[in-house]
């Protein structure tokens, strides 16, 4: 099983290209199962969970046809990707496929709407938390599936097709809302989603369907409101850069003391992230590429932070910006209220010398004036990453295991730390 190992302290100062959004191109893949015709992304990342995906989507009869970059698109490092669904051979989504990653559950509103019955395995992932898919359900029953749960399988039938319902989101759910929209799309009549999720992720996802033929209105709000057509068509789209990757090499550039200009990147993706920034101490500048960060003060300040659905702080960068309130000023409160298990990463850090006490969902975090490097172990994506951070700017040498889950969420890392002068590299098992 392959390691990291890392040397501290060396600031990070260059270029960073973000690549296309693991969390947009998902569901992006997901979408092709909607349409005969063929569905080309570009710019999607290389990492292990497109590559589950695509297995997942091949086991369903999806053509996917893979071809390189795209060179004379600017600021764009992912591959293309065709995907043609003109035949489903399959409706099963098999727990050996589905157990490896939660976004497969992406597949049972597509599956549904198109070919009226779906079997899919109740999914796996990172340990982070339950994470039920009991509000897709819900949804898909009141849109006339009949939805049983047995032997670890969701059994779904809709014996006369989906139809358009008033979706009202209890609470709001990502994968949630992405399902029912692509169900949706190809639905009889109207669907209202109330509630639904704002990230950007779910408007690429969203354009991408219009791009295909289907009429959506309220983009980009938490009201959707999509009129099912017959059939979609072929389309072209680029995934949209990952603002985490972004998030979490502005924190690299923070925690480090350097300077990173992260090409590709929307500035209005991370208000919450630059707000927290700034008050900490670090500068946010978008550029004519991207966005340039670095810090404005030698004495970092705790600031308390809670996660929150988007526009709020998001939980997929609660456990990096942790690692910066580690060698911060003060002391500082994280809130997480999006998953129950998502501090695992703090015994880690507490490894490396870090001060955390935790009390049920919320850390306190007390700066300390130094790190320390040590052995210390993954335990989900973004725990993982958030000791990479730390490793960069502790005394010493760390040495980072389990990085799989690196690989899951993070194309090249350790390649593009070391272009900018990180004392990086991976240790092959």
């Amino acid at each position: 099983m392959d390691k990291m190992r890392i040397c501290g302290g060396v600031p990070l100062k260059g270029k960073i290209l973000i690549s296309g959004a693991k969390n947009a191109a998902l569901p992006l893949m997901a979408a092709s199962l909607l349409s005969d015709e063929t569905l080309t992304l570009i710019n999607v990342p290389r990492l292990a969970d497109i590559a589950t995906m695509a297995n997942l989507l091949g086991q369903h009869g999806v053509e996917l046809g893979l071809n390189g970059n795209d060179n004379s698109l600017p600021r764009i490092s992912g591959q293309t990707l065709d995907l043609k669904a003109s035949r489903i051979s399959s409706t099963l989504a098999p727990y050996d496929l589905v157990r490896k990653m939660r976004a497969s559950i992406l597949v049972l509103g597509p599956l549904l709407a198109r070919c009226r019955e779906a079997k899919v395995s109740l999914p796996g992932g990172c340990a982070i938390g339950t994470r039920p898919v009991d509000l897709h359900i819900a949804a898909l029953e009141s849109m006339g599936a009949e939805i049983v749960i047995a032997d670890g399988y969701i059994n779904a039938r809709a014996p006369k097709g989906l139809h358009g319902a008033e979706i009202v989101f209890p609470m709001v759910t990502v994968t949630g809302t992405e399902n029912i929209l692509m169900a949706a799309a190809i639905a009889k009549g109207e669907t209202v989603i109330i509630n639904a999720a704002r990230e950007p992720e779910i408007t690429d996802l969203a354009n991408c369907l219009a791009a295909m033929g289907a009429k959506i209105e309220g983009i980009g709000t938490d009201c959707l409101r999509v009129c099912g057509v017959e059939r979609l068509r072929s389309a072209k789209h680029i995934v949209v850069a990952d603002r985490i990757e972004a998030g979490t090499f502005a924190i690299a550039a923070a925690i480090t003391s350097g300077k990173l200009e992260l090409i590709g990147t929307r500035h209005e993706h991370l208000l919450s992230l630059w707000n927290i920034l700034e008050s900490i101490g670090i500068k946010s500048e978008p550029t004519k590429d991207g966005v340039m960060v670095c810090r404005r003060t030698d004495d970092l300040q705790s600031v308390d932070i809670t996660t929150e659905p988007y526009p709020g702080f998001p939980t997929d960068l609660q456990a990096q910006i942790m690692a910066l309130m580690c060698v911060s000023s003060g002391a500082a409160t994280i809130s997480e209220t999006i998953f129950e298990n998502r501090f695992m990463h703090v015994p880690e850090l507490l490894r490396m010398g870090a001060d955390i006490t935790v009390h049920n969902s919320t850390a306190v975090v007390r700066g300390v004036s130094k790190l320390k490097g040590a052995p210390v172990m993954a335990t989900d994506l973004r725990a993982s990453v958030s000791l990479a951070l730390a490793g960069l700017v502790a005394e010493g040498e760390t040495i980072l295991n389990r990085i799989y889950h690196l690989d899951r969420g993070y194309e090249r890392l350790e390649e593009k730390l070391r272009a900018c002068g990180a004392k990086i590299e991976r240790i092959r098992a």
